[in-house]
C-alpha cells in the first residue's frame, strides 16, 4: 500500500478500517472518503478561499454534531468543498501506528484518486467508485472488475489539507510569518464577514431559482421529505438486489431449481421445486449463514421462502 513520491516520500491510504502501518520514515497520507464529507457545487465566486468560507453554511443541513474544519479546491467550473473532523483523523492516525512526527503532507482521496477509470478495491468488503466526479466508498459486491489499490503511479496534487494541532508539520512557513498573516486577517475580518453575508444571500437567491427551475418543493422541509421517500425506495432496491443475489447463489441439489422470484409489498418471495425433505435444511442453513431473516415452508417438494425487506 506504499508508493514512492518526491524525495523518496511514500504515500499511504488511511481508512477507518485500515490495518496498522509499520512506518519508519515520513509518509504522505491520502484520506479515505470515510474520513471526510464532500460536495461538488457551482458557486458565484472565483476563488477556492471564497468557496471555503461558504462551506459551513452549505454543509449545515447534513453534518452530524461535531467540530469541523473545511477545505475547497476548484476543478473546471465546479468547486469541491470538504468538511472533516481533525480529531477523528488524528485519532485514526495514532490508532494505525502513525505519529504526527511521521506525517509529511495530508491529501484527500477525492483530489488524488477521483480520475480512476475502474472501481478500486481497498479491502475485501469495500471499493472506491467515481460517479459524476465524486469519489465514494461502496460495497465491493456492487461493482464489477474492480482493481487493486496502487499508489505507486500517482503524482500527488497541490491540494494539501492542514490538520489543526500539528499544522506546522504540513507547511514550510515560519511562526513569525503565520503571526503576520493572522494579524492581517484580523484587520480584514469584518469586511470579509460582510462580503460573505452578501454571497450567502446571493447563493440563497440562486438556490430558490434552482428549486423553481427544477420543479422542486419551495422549502427545504418539503424537499427533505421527498428525499426520504427516494432514500426509502433506494434502500428497498438495495435490499432486493442483495437478497435476490443470495437466493440465486444458493447451492441446490441436481433436480431442484428456482421457479419463482418476485417482489411484492416489500417482501421478496421465492419458490424452489424439486426440493426433497431434508435437503431443504441445507438450503435454510446456507441462508442463515449469510445473515438472511426469512420464513420458509416445504410442501410437496416445493420450498417457499419469504424475506421481509
Amino acid at each position: 500500500m506504499f508508493s514512492k513520491f518526491n524525495k523518496r516520500v511514500d504515500a499511504i491510504f488511511l481508512d477507518t478500517n485500515s490495518p496498522n502501518f509499520n512506518v519508519s520514515e515520513s509518509v504522505n497520507v491520502i484520506l479515505s472518503p470515510s474520513l471526510y464529507w464532500v460536495k461538488k457545487v457551482s458557486l458565484p465566486v472565483k476563488y477556492a478561499r471564497d468557496a471555503k468560507s461558504l462551506s459551513p453554511s452549505l454543509f449545515e443541513d447534513v453534518l452530524p454534531e461535531g467540530v469541523y474544519s473545511y477545505f475547497a479546491y476548484k476543478s473546471d467550473d465546479h468547486f469541491y468543498i470538504f468538511a472533516y473532523e481533525d480529531k477523528l483523523i488524528l485519532d485514526t492516525l495514532r490508532a494505525k501506528g502513525i505519529s504526527t512526527s511521521q506525517i509529511n503532507d495530508v491529501y484527500l482521496a477525492q483530489s488524488e484518486l477521483s480520475q480512476i477509470g475502474k472501481p478500486v478495491k481497498i479491502d475485501e468488503a469495500r471499493s472506491l467508485y467515481s460517479k459524476d466526479g465524486v469519489l465514494a466508498l461502496v460495497p465491493s459486491a456492487w461493482v464489477e472488475n474492480s482493481e487493486e489499490l496502487r499508489l505507486d503511479a500517482i503524482a500527488l496534487s497541490k491540494n494539501r489539507v492542514e490538520l489543526k494541532r500539528f499544522s506546522h508539520l504540513l507547511n514550510d512557513k515560519s511562526l513569525y510569518t503565520a503571526i503576520a498573516i493572522a494579524s492581517l486577517f484580523l484587520v480584514l475580518s469584518m469586511s470579509e464577514y460582510f462580503i460573505t453575508l452578501g454571497k450567502i444571500s446571493s447563493i440563497s437567491s440562486a438556490k430558490d431559482e434552482v428549486f423553481a427551475s427544477a420543479g422542486l418543493k419551495p422549502t427545504m422541509l418539503q424537499n427533505r421529505s421527498l428525499l426520504k421517500e427516494y432514500e426509502s425506495a433506494r434502500e428497498l432496491q438495495t435490499k432486493f438486489r442483495l437478497y435476490s443475489s443470495e437466493l440465486l447463489d444458493l447451492k441446490l441439489e441436481k433436480d431442484a431449481k428456482m421457479s419463482l422470484l418476485e417482489l411484492k409489498a416489500k417482501k421478496l418471495k421465492a419458490e424452489f421445486v424439486g426440493v426433497k425433505k431434508g435437503s431443504d435444511l441445507d438450503v435454510l442453513k446456507e441462508l442463515r449463514s449469510k445473515g438472511a431473516l426469512f420464513d420458509s415452508k416445504l410442501t410437496d417438494e416445493t420450498l417457499r421462502l419469504e424475506v421481509a425487506l
